[in-house]
């Protein structure tokens, strides 16, 4: 009996530890490649927390980079709700906001996560590493 509770629980530990991957499981998004480079010398604003950066080159529609005061997040510019073949705008985010909307169906996002109450899928994140001047996103 002692056996089955240590291998129940070494089981558990072993399958329930995040990996700190992303899930971008979104069927309405397609996977571009993201590698931006962001100089906080050159872009001194992000360095204020609920500031953003938006990269237009990047990702599906465009990448944003959102400082939520204790690290940085990035996420798509597309809509994460919407038929990437017939909703064409980049999501949009208003100066000092905190919050992105989709333009074809006025749904409100949340840049500290993401989310979007009573949506099936949040903003497509990327991940992001911040140091040396520097903050890089990728996927």
């Amino acid at each position: 009996m002692k056996k089955i509770f240590i291998f129940l629980i070494m089981v558990s530990f072993t399958f329930g530890c995040d990996t700190g991957r992303i899930n971008n499981n979104n069927p309405n998004i397609p996977n571009y490649t993201v590698n931006l480079q962001i100089n906080m010398n050159l872009n001194s604003d992000i360095q204020f927390a609920t500031h953003h950066y938006v990269d237009y080159s990047q990702g599906a529609r465009g990448v944003v980079v959102f400082n939520t005061g204790s690290g940085y997040v990035a996420y798509d510019l597309a809509c994460p709700n919407q038929s990437f073949t017939t909703c064409t705008s980049p999501i949009n985010i208003p100066v000092g906001s905190i919050s992105a909307t989709c333009s074809c169906d006025n749904t409100v996002y949340n840049l500290f996560t993401g989310q979007c109450a009573g949506q099936p899928y949040p903003l497509k994140q990327y991940h992001v590493d911040a140091g040396g001047g520097y903050i890089y996103v990728t996927n």
